[in-house]
C-alpha cells in the first residue's frame, strides 16, 4: 500500500479506501454472511487498506465495526456519515446528532475518524454550513468525531454547483466527490480549493456501471454522439475506449479507470467497493499501479474533459 496525508487532518491513509455501500455493500448484496463480509473487510486491512467508508444508511457498519475489533482502533480510519434530508427537506439536527450516536454504538466505537452530511445538494449547502455543522463541532469537542465533512450527490448536482462553495471552506476537513475519466468536472470546481485550502478528498464513482456493466459504455457514446457531445468514432462499434489498453498502458478499461483518477492531482483516496476477494486485489492493483501513459491522458481529457454529469448512474445491485 501506498500512504498519503488526508488533507491537512493529519491522518496518513491508503490511497485506495474500502468503500463499504455502492452496489456490492461488501458483499450483501450478493448474499454473503456477516462474517464473510468481516473477513473480506479483513483482507483488506491486511493488505494495507486502512480507510473504511460506511455510512448509516448503507447498513454495514456493524460489519466494519466487527472488522475492526482485530486490529488496534489507531491503525485504522473509520468514516461514516449521517443522511440529512427526506427529498430536499433538511431533517432536524437533532436527528443528526442521534445518527451520530448511533453509529458510534453500531460501529461499537467511542469515536469516528471522519463523520460526513451524505449527499449534500446546492440549495441546502448554505443551511448545513450555518446551522449544522456548528452542532456537529460542538460534538467533536466531546470526541465523538474527529474530522468534519461532507459529500456531495453527483447524480443529483452534476455540475458539482455545491463543491465549489465546499471547497473554499476551511469547516470541512474532508470532502468526498465523484470523479471518473469521463466527469472530469471537480478539475474545475473542487481540485483548486480543496489543494489551496488542505480539505482531504475522497473520490467515488470512479468506477461505475458505464465502465464495469457490458454494452453500458458504448450505449452511452452512442448517446453523446448523437448529441455532438463525443466524436462520431467513439460511437462505432464495440470497445470505444479500448485505445487505452496497449503494452505498457492499460490493462482493462476498469484498470485504467482506477489509474487515471488515482493520479489526478487533487486525489488523495480513491474508493473500490466489492464483495469478492478477487476482484478486491485486482482493484487494489490497479490503484497502486503507475500513472497512465501521458498521451493517453491528455487523449481522455481532451475527449472528455468539458462533459458534465456522464455516468453518474446510482449504485446498482451487483453480485
Amino acid at each position: 500500500m501506498e500512504y498519503t496525508q488526508l488533507g491537512n487532518t493529519g491522518l496518513k491513509v491508503g490511497v485506495a479506501g474500502l468503500g463499504c455501500g455502492g452496489g456490492s455493500r461488501l458483499g450483501m448484496n450478493r448474499g454473503l454472511s456477516t462474517a464473510e463480509s468481516v473477513a473480506l473487510v479483513r483482507i483488506a486491512m491486511d493488505l494495507g487498506v486502512n480507510y473504511l467508508d460506511t455510512a448509516a444508511v448503507y447498513g454495514t457498519e456493524g460489519i466494519v465495526g466487527d472488522a475492526i475489533k482485530s486490529v488496534k482502533r489507531d491503525e485504522i480510519v473509520v468514516a461514516t456519515k449521517a443522511t440529512i434530508r427526506k427529498g430536499m427537506e433538511l431533517i432536524p439536527v437533532e436527528d443528526v446528532l442521534a445518527s451520530l450516536d448511533n453509529s458510534l454504538r453500531t460501529l461499537d466505537t467511542d469515536y469516528v475518524d471522519v463523520f460526513q452530511f451524505h449527499a449534500v445538494p446546492p440549495a441546502l449547502y448554505d443551511r448545513i454550513r450555518e446551522e449544522y455543522a456548528p452542532a456537529l463541532l460542538r460534538e467533536k469537542e466531546k470526541g465523538k468525531l474527529r474530522h468534519l465533512g461532507l459529500t456531495e450527490t453527483p447524480p443529483n448536482d452534476p455540475a458539482g454547483e455545491m463543491l465549489i462553495k465546499a471547497s473554499q471552506d476551511p469547516v470541512w476537513e474532508v470532502i468526498m466527490l465523484g470523479f471518473h475519466m469521463m466527469h472530469q468536472a471537480a478539475r474545475r470546481n473542487c481540485f483548486p480549493g480543496t489543494m489551496a485550502n488542505g480539505i482531504g478528498t475522497v473520490l467515488m464513482f470512479v468506477v461505475r456501471s458505464i465502465f464495469s456493466i457490458p454494452g453500458r459504455l458504448e450505449e452511452t457514446m452512442k448517446t453523446l454522439a448523437a448529441e455532438g457531445k463525443v466524436p462520431d468514432w467513439l460511437a462505432e462499434g464495440d470497445g470505444p475506449l479500448d485505445f487505452l489498453v496497449h503494452e505498457g498502458g492499460a490493462e482493462s478499461v476498469i484498470d485504467a479507470a482506477y489509474r487515471y483518477a488515482r493520479h489526478e492531482p487533487g486525489t488523495d483516496v480513491i474508493l473500490f467497493g466489492t464483495g469478492v476477494e478477487a476482484h478486491l486485489r485486482t482493484n487494489l492493483a490497479s490503484i497502486l499501479k503507475p500513472p497512465l501513459p501521458a498521451e493517453d491522458v491528455a487523449k481522455l481529457n481532451k475527449l472528455f474533459s468539458h462533459l458534465e454529469g456522464v455516468g453518474l448512474d446510482l449504485p446498482e445491485k451487483r453480485k
